[in-house]
């Protein structure tokens, strides 16, 4: 009996420092955010905004694959991790600005079965056949939800902003509030049409006057931006395109359509939390000023990660059972900061420790990033017929280093780092003018320079570690041609700030086939 009860409070233990739940399907990238899936990091992404030359937009997903109608409480931020964007601005690989986010949960409803409830611009009330003590016309539903002090809004959601500068967080710390004074509120999930106006909270949740000035901030649940065939990719590269000569070669045609999908994005119709800034560049370069593009100063790198709270685990004074008591210091559960790099390209017995690891500690890690086996995956999976160049795969630098064509001719190369590298002197691309295949496409403005939400990371990053970047026969067919087939997101995306689309909506929803009507070229039904 004695063992058992250690057995259960050690259980105690792990269930409550990694909280269980469903695997989060594709981005669950090490096993320790399969377990963790809400300090499971999604995607991240830096560009130049759209609207303001003179800004940058920052952002990064977790808690992947949310299905919409799953309540009756859905989706919030955990209040318990710390969610952290950083940024490197000197080449050292280290955090030279921190822009971090905590959150805090109300429950304004506890004794209602479900966080959310709404109907009608009056609500409903009791019949006249209501059985006592419920008097007819008392008001049973509230109201639908369009503001966040709204009644039927029974779980909110409120968060913080902190910007630091240099290394000791102890130092140089600024705090970014609502001007007005209230409280920065998270948008929910997307319920649906009878309990809330999804799109007027979106609008309400998007912060542009704040304390600092030029900054906007976002919080709240999103459709997922991100498009991948997930299971073919899983099935060993077993991708489903349909050109020539062999697997995972698209046809010109397929190439070249910015607008349909020609195999299933498993990701359609799932939602995500998403947190964003928008910050003036002039706040995040080492002298506090904007440069051209040709300025070894204009390129900074950027990740985000998630952090918990340390704990200390101790007896009670009759030592059968242990108790949890948190430390001020955390500790990091995720990082990432360029797509699929730990997904697709770090061993499994190292992902766990990747995860955990400081970008300026990579070297380590450089046997995965200069001789990735995913390119001899694909060597081996098309006979031959995209052939890879030799290691060390010095061609791949540029998304590890400080190298051109994203940083200026002379800059410092820094150690090798998984950043997200952003020149931001180059300005944004119009949207029509974009390409989704980005600098590999020659839209400078596009991945691997930073990474925008059209980006398609899944196809430029096949081609990247296939060898396109190295020039010569290997920028060339068969290797500039490697795609999935999924080029478009099933939602269009905003051109203003927070750039994201709404949350499918939780009652109508539902995962759409490509080429479904009213679904082709990302134009779904507008929640």
């Amino acid at each position: 009996m004695e063992n058992l009860r250690k057995f259960l409070s050690v259980m105690l233990v792990i269930l409550m420092v990694i909280p269980s739940g469903l695997p989060a399907a594709n981005h669950r990238e090490a096993p320790i955010t399969a377990l963790d899936h809400k300090a499971d990091i999604t995607d991240v992404y830096a560009f130049v905004s759209y609207n303001n030359p003179n800004k940058v937009t920052l952002m990064f997903g977790v808690d992947p694959f949310l299905e919409p109608g799953n309540g009756p409480t859905w989706f919030p931020f955990d209040p318990e991790i710390l969610y952290e964007i950083k940024v490197d601005n000197d080449q050292d690989a280290e955090a030279d600005v921190t822009f971090q986010f905590r959150f805090a949960t109300e429950q304004r409803l506890p004794g209602v079965f479900q966080s959310y409830v709404g109907a009608g611009p009056n609500g409903v009330t009791a019949p006249a056949n209501s059985p006592a003590p419920v008097a007819p016309g008392t008001l049973i539903i509230p109201p639908q939800i369009d503001d966040f002090n709204d009644a039927g809004l029974g779980l909110r959601q409120n968060y913080t902003v902190s910007m630091i500068r240099g290394r000791d967080h102890r130092q140089d710390r600024t705090e970014i509030t609502n001007s007005n004074g209230s409280p920065l509120y998270v948008v929910p999930a997307n319920v649906g049409p009878r309990t809330m106006n999804y799109s007027a909270l979106f609008t309400a949740g998007t912060y542009s006057s704040l304390t600092a000035p030029g900054v906007a901030a976002f919080a709240g649940t999103v459709d997922d931006p991100f498009w991948i065939d997930l299971g073919a990719a899983f099935d060993t590269a077993n991708l489903r395109s349909t050109g020539f000569p062999a697997p995972a070669v698209l046809s010109d045609a397929q190439d070249s359509n910015e607008t349909q999908n020609f195999a299933a994005d498993e990701v359609a119709g799932y939602a995500t939390n998403y947190i964003a800034i928008e910050v003036p560049i002039s706040m995040l370069t080492s002298d506090g000023q904007m440069h051209p593009a040709n300025n070894p100063k204009a390129t900074i790198g950027v990740w985000a990660t998630t952090s918990r709270p340390r704990v200390t685990v101790r007896r009670n004074e009759s030592g059968d059972f242990l108790r949890l008591f948190p430390l001020q210091n955390y500790v990091q559960v995720q990082r990432m900061g360029n797509p699929l790099i730990n997904e697709l390209l770090v061993g499994t017995g190292s992902k766990d420790r990747f995860s955990m690891e400081e970008p300026k500690r990579d070297a380590q890690f450089a046997n995965f990033f200069l001789d990735p086996l995913l390119a001899r995956v694909l060597n081996a999976a098309t006979g031959g017929v995209v052939a890879i160049p030799a290691v060390p795969r010095v061609d791949l630098l540029p998304l590890v280093t400080y190298a051109p064509p994203i940083a200026a001719a002379g800059t410092p190369a820094g150690p090798v780092a998984d950043l997200l590298r952003l020149n931001t002197g180059v300005p944004a691309t119009p949207a029509a003018n974009r390409k989704r295949m980005g600098l590999l496409a020659g839209d400078a403005a596009g991945f691997p320079n930073g990474r925008r939400l059209q980006d398609d990371v899944v196809d430029a990053s096949l081609r990247a570690v296939a060898g396109i970047l190295a020039g010569g026969a290997f920028a060339g067919f068969p290797n500039n041609r490697l795609g999935d087939g999924v080029n478009v997101n099933d939602y269009a995306y905003r051109e203003v700030f927070p750039y994201l689309a709404n949350a499918p909506d939780g009652r109508n929803s539902r995962h759409i086939d490509p080429g479904e009507p009213g679904c082709a070229g990302g134009n779904c039904p507008v929640n």
